[in-house]
């Protein structure tokens, strides 16, 4: 076996407007934990996204990038449902798949899905799949 047969997810890079912005979206409401990151420019956070990590980096000046649903991030939660409540305790919109605001997608494998957008317009998949 390779070292290449090994290879796994280091981590994702998003590029950001507004770094506070999208620091308040990840890690307060998303919950994620934040970790260490190496630069201390006041332009990365980084966080541990369970194997592997998610880097936030501000960019200066910034370039709207191209940004639809195909190109997303996904994060799995236990507590779908409680998480939607979230979302509507904070007026922030949720949709399915198709585009159909506050409702909830249902894969051919039973996960339940729904998507939001990041401060940035980018598109989140929160879904309730378990590992």
């Amino acid at each position: 076996m390779s070292t290449y047969s090994q290879t796994k997810l280091n981590h994702i890079a998003v590029y950001v407007q507004d770094l506070k912005a999208s620091a308040e979206f990840y890690g307060d409401f998303l919950e994620l934990q934040e970790i260490e990151e190496p630069f201390k420019d006041g332009l990365h956070v980084w966080y541990n996204i369970g194997d592997s990590q998610l880097h936030l980096i501000e960019q200066q000046p910034w370039e709207v990038p191209t940004i639809n649903k195909i190109n997303h991030l996904c994060f799995s939660m236990e507590d779908l449902d409680g998480f939607i409540e979230k979302l509507k305790k904070n007026n922030i919109s949720f949709e399915d798949w198709p585009g159909e605001k506050g409702k909830v997608n249902i894969r051919p494998d039973g996960i339940r899905q729904i998507y939001i957008q990041d401060p940035n317009g980018y598109w989140v998949e929160v879904n309730d799949e378990h590992n």
